[in-house]
């Protein structure tokens, strides 16, 4: 998959929009703004357009010259570089608006399927090691996250690589559990679970993936690899992330085939 284009920050974008339709409907030329606030035309230009970040002598111009009334010149204080956060806390708080979600994941059983004492495991392995009270900040998060399966509204598809499956991170009758647990959830009539045999893995099933709908059928996907996720929205990565969804969907096992599969795992513990 190609690297994303880079673009500027959405807060430039949008306040170099807002002073374009205000410059517009005030009547005021792009010309006599520049000549105004002592910026060359390009450089208004490139602000409206949002490449350039608004100056606040741009605003503060623009505001007296289209009637703005403090709202272009308030815009300056949201133009600053923001504080990094985590991409993860974005997609829970996505996540818990959801209409339908559908998971793709081939290294892992997803997290909303997780037992306590497999979500444990896998937070007691993680590298660099982490201490007692985060691996049970993230378990209570992690359990949190799973009351989401009780809104019997939301669709929830899950489509399961065979290898977190057939080879645990915790013991026999732990996995044991865990595939029943799986079974058990996947009885609700709101819940399709599938099962990608290894021989069947297709192209985007190196890295787990989920595709979300929200209210106002808006859709999110999420990408997330070892030590990375990454959120998008644009119509171009939403096509292919559904594209993709759809055709692991097919090369899977169906629904009925995957129940029989991870019993008979079970079984065999």
């Amino acid at each position: 998959m190609g690297e994303v284009e880079s673009q500027p920050p959405i807060g430039w974008r949008y306040c170099g929009d807002q002073l374009k339709l205000w410059r517009q409907r005030a009547g005021v030329s792009r010309e006599k703004l520049a000549e105004e606030a002592g910026y060359g035309y390009e450089t208004i230009k490139s602000m409206e357009q949002g490449r350039r970040r608004p100056s606040l002598r741009v605003l503060q111009v623009a505001d007296q010259m289209c009637g703005a009334g403090g709202l272009l010149e308030a815009a300056h204080k949201y133009l600053q570089p923001e504080a990094p956060r985590s991409v993860v806390q974005d997609f829970f708080r996505y996540e818990a608006e959801v209409i339908t979600y559908s998971s793709c994941e081939p290294m892992f059983i997803p997290g909303l399927l997780q037992t306590e004492e497999t979500m444990r495991a896998l937070f007691n392995s993680a590298w660099p090691p982490v201490d007692d009270a985060t691996v049970e900040e993230r378990a209570a998060i992690r359990l949190g996250r799973q009351a989401i399966l009780g809104k019997q509204s939301v669709a929830f598809s899950f489509v399961i690589g065979e290898l977190p499956l057939r080879y645990p991170v915790v013991d026999k009758e732990a996995q044991r559990r865990q595939l029943l647990h799986i079974l058990n959830v996947g009885q609700q009539r709101n819940v399709t679970t599938q099962v990608m045999p290894l021989d069947r893995y297709r192209e985007g099933l190196d890295r787990a993936t989920m595709l979300l709908e929200l209210p106002g059928h808006d859709r999110i996907a999420y990408e997330e690899g070892y030590t990375t996720g990454a959120l998008y929205s644009d119509p171009a990565r939403i096509s292919l992330y559904t594209q993709l969804h759809a055709k692991n969907g097919r090369v899977a096992l169906n629904p009925a085939e995957s129940a029989c599969f991870i019993r008979e795992l079970s079984e065999e513990l």
